[in-house]
């Protein structure tokens, strides 16, 4: 009896250690991730802090993501595909009813990209914390303007490389909390929840109805141009 219940209890053992590394491993292709968000902006902008999400949305399907946005009457959806560096914007005003798609380059993705300060230093400091409800672990970052950051990564998932961009590369595991930089703005985003759940494909080829702008004619039209 005494044998046996020690067999069962081995068994016991490396079944929850099994389920333990296979949380551990889970890897997430496509579902959908919310991030509460918190803006930095500089004084000039200060009061623009209020009018921005303060939850971020985020679909993704293998390399393509989708976050939609309200701004005023519009309701915008962002698709990015992340590793191949091409997107699509589509704007809605129903109110007055108009449709408008703007393409993303690569060459315009990756200007972007290089406006934006430059992340470096990455180290894990082997502090830990329950971050969304994964067990994460902190890491400090700078930029190239002498600016200390910190985030928290866990490597309870794995969600798709490159996902929270290419500047974080280093870090090992998924992105819980973290600052990154958004239209010239500082954000840092905290996790809320992922859900796993089919939420693709997403297509970069322009919907019918939609009319193709350039960013430059959008802003142009923003200001009360044509």
């Amino acid at each position: 009896m005494m044998f046996k219940s020690v067999k069962t209890g081995v068994l016991a053992a490396f079944l929850v250690g099994s389920a333990i590394i296979a949380h551990a491993q889970k890897k997430i292709a496509q579902g959908t991730i919310t991030y509460g968000a918190e803006y930095s902006l500089p004084p000039e902008a200060a009061a623009m802090a209020s009018q921005m999400p303060k939850e971020q949305k985020i679909k993704f399907s293998g390399n393509v993501m989708r976050m939609d946005v309200q701004q005023g009457p519009a309701s915008i959806g962002i698709i990015n595909d992340f590793v191949e560096k091409k997107g699509l914007m589509l704007i809605d005003v129903p109110i007055a009813q108009m449709q408008f798609a703007v393409k993303m380059s690569k060459e315009e993705i990756e200007s972007a990209e290089a406006s934006a300060p430059k992340l470096s230093d990455f180290k894990a400091t082997g502090e830990k914390q329950n971050v969304g409800g994964y067990n994460a672990e902190k890491y400090t970052y700078k930029d190239d303007k002498g600016n200390n950051y910190e985030l928290w990564a866990t490597t309870d998932i794995e969600l798709p490389a490159g996902l929270s961009g290419s500047q974080f590369k280093d870090v090992k595991g998924a992105l819980v909390k973290y600052t990154t930089f958004q239209q010239g703005a500082k954000v840092t985003l905290t996790l809320k929840n992922i859900s796993e759940d089919k939420v693709g494909p997403f297509s970069l080829e322009v919907p019918s109805g939609y009319e193709l702008k350039t960013m430059q004619e959008i802003m142009a039209m923003q200001g009360g141009g044509q």
